[in-house]
């Protein structure tokens, strides 16, 4: 005989009498009590919603988890052109333990900035917005990119804001946003005879707009432009060159800000800014410690050229890289143990489609790029995610679903996984997920296993398309299952990080349209979602973990104490997040050596500075069935 849950019988009878409302009402009821259930938790997970009181609440964009276990949720203008207006700038700090929540001042629009962990344990944040884009019937007046060119060889130029250029066939005037730096002209002579070839102009680019409203102010065709109150030599030598000057679409603009945020004083510490103003930067920690900061807008709204640049913590300074390289931006980008970097080829949207989109292995320092091939999906790679499978030792990636170019309404199912210890990396496809997904998020667990949720089938969740499904990826089994589904839609602006306690907290989200019809104005997803996973349910017993140094070199052991020393099968280090628009280089799970003595658990680090950066990680111990212990802060030098 079948047993039926006695909830479930009395809901199906009064279905029967009552009609489709009580069902659907009963059936809900009988979800809740069935997600409730130990067996289920033991096997799925449970989600959580949190709230936080109405004054604390934040559009939030970025987060990243602090070494004092707390998490930083930065808004910027949080996607608000009225709070951007208003230089309403937020940033929030959560301790997820004690459930508190504090206001810190943000001193720039930090939203759309990049940021990684430094090896100090500040989180270096560099970038954000200096304009907001106009869409097309906004923009009233024409305008656009101004290359301002200078042909002396002896010396730079500096053009104030409010230069005017006036066009030498159209006539035309308009007029700069901001100062520019005209670099000096370069003499070029033959090397084998030493004869004189010529200069080539030193290029400034600046955004500039016409003097007055209206149609009639564009432009079409290229121009060169005259600038006005230069006289002399200055005159002859200095000149604009501008492509069309219109009424269309303006995009975002990049600041060049550059903050160390420090965790024990909870502040913003202004540092040195970047050479490049970016929006959409990623930020990569490189071989000898500095951070290489790749891609974004600039501050006339065009992707940066290729031009570079690398943070010195010591100095606080940034340097051009020698060589240029353009990808779109938040390109995803890792430090390889070989010194080198992998682009997974996952990205969040602005660029040229056929620029930088290939996935491969650059040596930063000869610029060479090498191509890796067999990406299924290769137009589909905007917003797809990419982790480091654990442990970080095996080189493992994998890269999961993405949508087309812009826009576009496609998405991809697939997740690829490439071995870049193979002779020939090649990509794979891995497990696929049922439906296409943009946006996904993915946070490594201490157990080795990914947790992959959210995302949406469409742009931003257009049509009503964000996917409530969540599953863990075993990499050892190269297999994927189903658990819980999570309560809260997750799409564009949102992300997931590893806490301390190894449960997973999701922010953000920030959609469209809230209807299928796409007639309903979004609102951005305000609430925290925290999953606890299968491992922390059941009769299962958290291994203890304590004592120990807090400091350990690359290398060097060090003894921490565990009265079930006897039971962990695993030891991790595994570096905080810092996460936004699908893009979390940071995230690394590195195993450890290990030896029981009684109740002594002696760790060793491994020696390879490109697998182990400098900074702070947490440690975590697990047992045989997977049940890791909270984490114990431990800090690389």
């Amino acid at each position: 005989m079948t047993h039926q849950d006695p909830l479930l019988k009395r809901t199906l009878a009064l279905a029967g009498m009552n009609g489709p409302w009580l069902y659907r009402f009963g059936t809900e009821k009988y979800h809740q009590y069935k997600i409730n259930q130990p067996e289920y938790k033991a096997a799925n997970g449970k989600w959580e919603i949190i709230e936080f009181p109405e004054e604390y609440r934040q559009n939030t964009i970025h987060a990243a988890l602090l070494r004092t276990g707390k998490v930083l949720l930065v808004a910027g203008s949080g996607n608000n052109q009225d709070n951007f207006d208003a230089k309403k700038y937020d940033t929030r700090i959560w301790d997820p333990v004690k459930g508190t929540i504090k206001k810190v001042p943000t001193p720039s629009d930090l939203f759309c900035t990049g940021h990684t962990q430094l090896a100090n344990g500040n989180l270096l944040i560099a970038g954000g917005t200096k304009r907001y884009e106009k869409l097309k019937g906004d923009v009233k007046k024409a305008g656009g990119l101004m290359l301002v060119h200078n042909e002396n060889p002896d010396k730079p130029i500096t053009l104030p804001a409010g230069t005017k250029f006036t066009g030498k066939e159209n006539g035309k005037t308009f007029v700069s946003k901001d100062p520019v730096l005209v670099p000096r002209a370069k003499k070029n002579f033959d090397k084998a005879t030493g004869k004189f070839l010529g200069n080539t102009p030193g290029v400034g680019r600046i955004y500039v707009e016409a003097e007055k409203e209206g149609a009639k102010y564009e432009t079409g065709t290229q121009d060169n432009y005259r600038v006005q109150g230069l006289t002399g030599a200055d005159a002859r030598n200095t000149y604009g060159i501008a492509e069309k000057l219109a009424l269309d679409k303006k995009d975002f603009q990049g600041i060049r800000d550059a903050y160390e945020f420090d965790p024990v004083a909870e502040k913003y510490i202004k540092v040195d800014p970047m050479k490049e103003a970016r929006w959409y930067p990623t930020l990569t920690t490189l071989s000898n410690g500095k951070i290489l900061s790749v891609s974004g807008l600039d501050d006339i709204g065009q992707l940066v050229p290729g031009k570079n640049e690398i943070y010195d913590p010591k100095t606080k300074k940034w340097t051009y890289t020698e060589k240029v390289r353009q990808f779109p931006t938040y390109p995803a980008l890792f430090l390889m143990q070989n010194g080198k970097i992998f682009y997974s080829g996952s990205n969040a949207g602005y660029g040229p489609d056929d620029v930088g989109r290939d996935p491969g292995i650059w040596d930063v320092e000869t610029n060479k790029f090498t191509k890796i091939p067999g990406l299924s999906d290769p137009d589909m790679m905007e917003t797809s995610g990419t982790v480091l499978l654990p442990p970080a030792q095996n080189e493992k990636y994998m890269v999961i679903g993405g949508g087309g170019v812009g826009e576009s309404r496609k998405s991809s199912n697939k997740t690829r996984l490439v071995d870049l210890k193979a002779d020939n990396p090649r990509f794979v496809d891995g497990p696929s997920l049922d439906k296409g997904t943009r946006y996904p998020q993915s946070s490594i667990l201490p157990n080795d296993e990914v947790l992959i949720s959210g995302g949406s089938e469409d742009y931003r969740g257009r049509s009503d398309s964000n996917i409530l499904e969540a599953r863990i990826y075993d990499p050892a089994k190269n297999e994927m299952r189903r658990v819980a589904d999570p309560l809260v839609g997750r799409n564009y602006h949102s992300g997931s990080i590893l806490l301390p306690d190894g449960r997973v907290m999701f922010f953000g989200s920030d959609s469209l349209y809230a209807d299928k019809a796409n007639t309903k104005p979004g609102k951005f997803e305000q609430r925290i979602e925290i999953y606890t996973p299968p491992y922390l349910y059941g009769d299962r017993e958290q291994p203890e973990l304590s004592g120990g140094p807090k400091t350990v070199k690359r290398g060097d052991s060090a003894t921490f104490t565990s009265k079930d020393a006897a039971r962990v099968k695993k030891v991790r280090l595994i570096r905080p997040s810092a996460t936004t628009h699908v893009t979390d280089v940071d995230q690394r799970s590195i195993a450890l050596d290990f030896q029981a003595d009684g109740d002594k658990l002696t760790v060793t680090v491994p020696k390879n500075k490109n697998l182990v950066q400098s900074g702070w990680y947490m440690l975590f111990v697990t047992d045989g069935e997977g049940t890791p212990s909270k984490a114990q802060w431990v800090h690389v030098p």
